[in-house]
């Protein structure tokens, strides 16, 4: 009763039109066609084909990857395809004897029950008539429609062994996986960053513009916060953008010449910022310095976070194909984070991707971060 069943029916009938072609060509040579599969399923873009067939008909519905779309990449591959088209082959003529040959014993035996004598041979045996028979009738439908869904069956077992992926194709897949993993985790870290920086950035200097009760000073904290959203609008386009499309590539990131901004937002929040870089910055590859950027947002918006308009040190150096950051701020009165939190979880994984390291905790009265990535 299930579509699935007919589907698969019709995936073992396919190879058969071949043979049918055949049999008008040379009766007697049947097994040509079969022969001929042997060269064609080393193919690379065969097991492609075989691949889409059994994912339509054998397996409708049900969730991919269960059988590979892919060319054959090695002999292996090749080899299981050829061993597949056989098979197919095989369980494709026993399915045209089983929907051929019981349909017809079925209506021999139904001619017997009403009294007909000129039914001929019934699988080799010649039988009278007799009204006996027609309670075999049954048997037959019922045998058809087992051997129908066994070898549909069948057919999907041997495709899922000779189809499926290979060891270097799930290793492949996985690699894609874990991929687009760390690709979901980037987009939320950078997510946080930005946004987390505008947010903590807006709440400070309102607070700050509340108690100076300056309107000097309140316009310049509209204007850091005005410039702080728009910044933080643009990520967020970008972002989105890359989720939107999965093709497109993460592109104008902002890196460490860039930090400048970072730095005057900040200022602008209230806190004193002392900057100092050194070595040349224009030589870090643009990943160390897309992600450096996005460490030194991260740490700032800490400072502002958790310990308010402090004074702050930032030293930004490039030595010995080492880059290395370091942020630094008196510690807060009253009870330590002790560093668990999801800002410096990712400012550590930050760094462990690119081969760096980062340490974050007090310092001789100071809350440092500090972290060295590889950039040579």
């Amino acid at each position: 009763m299930r579509g699935t069943t007919y589907t698969r029916l019709l995936h073992l009938w396919v190879p058969m039109l071949v043979v049918s072609v055949w049999a008008l060509i040379d009766d007697g040579t049947l097994w040509v066609p079969a022969v001929v599969l042997l060269p064609v399923g080393l193919l690379p873009a065969v097991r492609t084909g075989e691949g889409v067939q059994a994912r339509l008909l054998l397996t409708p519905g049900e969730p991919e990857g269960v059988f590979s779309v892919a060319p054959s990449a090695s002999w292996r591959d090749r080899l299981r395809t050829v061993v597949w088209l056989q098979v197919r082959m095989v369980l494709g003529a026993a399915t045209v004897g089983v929907c051929v040959w019981l349909p017809v014993g079925a209506v021999q035996l139904t001619r017997l029950a009403l009294g007909h004598r000129d039914v001929g041979s019934l699988f080799g045996w010649e039988p009278g008539p007799h009204w006996a028979y027609g309670l075999l009738v049954p048997l037959l439908l019922l045998a058809l429609y087992g051997a129908v869904v066994g070898l549909g069956s069948l057919a999907t077992v041997a495709a899922r062994a000779f189809l499926g992926p290979s060891a270097a194709e799930r290793l492949a897949a996985l690699e894609e996986r874990t991929e687009q993993l760390l690709e979901r985790n980037r987009i939320a870290r950078e997510l946080h960053d930005s946004i987390g920086h505008a947010l903590t950035v807006a709440v400070v200097q309102a607070g700050a513009a509340r108690a100076a009760n300056s309107p000097e000073f309140t316009e310049r904290a509209l204007a850091a916060i005005e410039e702080t959203g728009r910044a933080a609008l643009e990520d967020l386009e970008r972002v989105l953008g890359v989720l939107r499309e999965a093709e497109r590539p993460a592109s104008a990131r902002p890196t460490l010449a860039d930090a400048d901004r970072l730095l005057e937002s900040a200022r602008s929040s209230g806190a004193k910022v002392d900057a100092e870089v050194t070595g040349p910055l224009e030589t870090v590859p643009g990943p160390v310095s897309r992600e450096g950027y996005r460490i030194l947002q991260e740490s700032l918006t800490n400072v502002l976070r958790h310990a308010g308009a402090v004074p702050t040190r930032v030293r930004v150096a490039v030595a010995d194909g080492v880059l290395t950051l370091e942020v630094r701020n008196p510690l807060p009165a009253g009870p330590q984070d002790p560093g668990r939190g999801s800002g410096l979880r990712g400012i550590r994984e930050r760094a462990a991707l690119l081969g760096g390291r980062a340490r974050t905790g007090p310092d001789a009265g100071d809350w440092r971060v500090r972290v060295e990535l590889p950039s040579g």
